[in-house]
């Protein structure tokens, strides 16, 4: 039986000399490329080797690949970066919802396309070791984190509300001491009259030389939203739920604010962060009509929001898509965008060196139902699809086989689980 087994692997190994003559380990060919930050828009096959991309080609042989996948007529695009999710499974992001609605990334990153997300504040300086030690270190996902500025993150709306916990030195010094991984200060759900939690905030990210990004709470008078982004934010600072439906965004004839517009020309960067309850069609398709469109598109991922109106990653930038804006921009907006506005140009992007994170989209056309988060519905005639996401190198979904084999060329052996090679069945 070990000799049989021996022989059946010595079959499947591939040659040092033949892996001399192949130097991509994959290559993605006939796809259309959309890579915004390069300014590609065009057929392109994509080499990647060691977890990195290495050639971005108009024809690369299939003989030079230890595997090839075909997409032609399929969009390429970097992998895409959710900049607003909640993933602090187990413990995190209670918030205003009963029990724990944070989810376990790896299960619903890939299957949209997401390679890269930064959990929006459901850890605290308090609990950020455990977030962690739990999820960040043990997903495949790579995962940052925006720390809340309550020391024990989104743990539920009365503690949300204790400005003592609102520690700025313990924050700022959480940060420092895990640069890269936490990427920002973030701060929610406040429903005082004061500017106590966005101060705070303000003075750890300060400390920390990092951003913020604020969820606005309870909408109150004595706190303006247009005296946030017009006077309080910083460049680089993040406004996250910026279609929510209680921001005075247009006035008496539908137009959008001027402010608006002029705090994004002072650097305040406009995140969508749909979630369960913070974007209205009634909002966001006039002011994408009239030229205020997202710096970012997020999700807001958590279990009330992906079981709502906002579904997915693809799904929502399948709104934008729907709404007029181009695919480009979409993509931008997926990617790079926010990729530098958390300070990690390293990613969003199919530059030659850079991570081989890659997503390969489907625009499906026909006609398409999307809900927002009042229940309002528009209909749309085209929908992104995730048809493949690879993640450093590796296939982590798959939807429809397109980087497998077909079985009926199959050699009496089963794929390895990463599609690498074949493992011969025992008998």
């Amino acid at each position: 039986m070990r000799l049989r087994a021996a022989i059946l692997c010595a079959a499947f190994v591939v040659p040092s000399a033949a892996l001399a003559q192949q130097p991509y380990d994959l290559v993605i060919k006939g796809g259309t490329l959309v890579d915004p930050h390069n300014g590609m828009h065009s057929v392109r096959d994509v080499g990647i080797r060691d977890h990195k991309i290495v050639a971005v080609e108009r024809n690369i042989p299939p003989g030079q690949a230890r595997k090839s996948i075909h997409a032609k007529g399929l969009i390429v695009a970097p992998g895409l970066v959710d900049i607003h999710a909640h993933v602090y499974a187990g413990t995190g992001m209670r918030g205003a919802y009963d029990g724990d609605n944070s989810v376990y990334p790896d299960g619903f990153t890939f299957r949209s396309c997401v390679t890269t997300v930064a959990d929006a504040g459901s850890s605290g300086w308090h609990n950020f070791p455990d977030f962690k030690d739990r999820i960040i270190d043990r997903a495949k996902t790579r995962v940052f984190a925006f720390l809340n500025i309550i020391g024990g993150g989104m743990s539920g709306r009365i503690p949300e509300q204790n400005v003592d916990d609102m520690d700025a030195d313990a924050a700022a010094a959480m940060a420092r001491k895990y640069p890269g991984v936490v990427v920002g200060i973030k701060t929610a759900h406040y429903e005082g009259p004061d500017w106590t939690a966005v101060d705070r905030a303000l003075q750890a990210a300060t400390l920390a030389q990092i951003p913020v990004m604020v969820d606005f709470g309870v909408f109150r008078p004595e706190r303006p939203y247009e005296e946030l982004v017009g006077t309080k934010l910083r460049p680089g600072d993040i406004s996250t739920h910026m279609y929510i439906a209680y921001i005075p965004m247009l006035d008496a004839n539908g137009k959008v604010v001027p402010y608006l517009f002029e705090a994004r020309k002072r650097g305040v960067v406009f995140d969508v962060g749909h979630g369960g309850g913070s974007f209205v069609f009634s909002h966001a398709i006039p002011a994408v009509k009239q030229g205020f469109i997202p710096d970012s598109i997020s999700t807001d991922l958590h279990i009330g929001s992906m079981n709502a109106g906002m579904k997915d990653m693809t799904n929502l930038m399948s709104k934008f898509l729907n709404m007029g804006m181009s695919l480009q921009d979409v993509i931008l907006r997926s990617t790079w965008s926010p990729a530098h506005e958390i300070r990690h140009e390293e990613i969003g992007h199919l530059t030659v060196g850079a991570p081989a994170d890659v997503a390969v989209l489907r625009v499906a056309r026909g006609h398409f139902g999307f809900v927002d988060s009042l229940g309002w519905r528009m209909d749309g005639n085209q929908k992104l699809e995730c048809e493949l996401t690879i993640k450093d190198g590796d296939v982590v979904w798959d939807l429809n086989g397109i980087s497998r084999e077909d079985w009926k060329t199959a050699p009496p052996s089963r794929p390895s689980p990463k599609g690498e090679g074949t493992v011969p069945i025992k008998h």
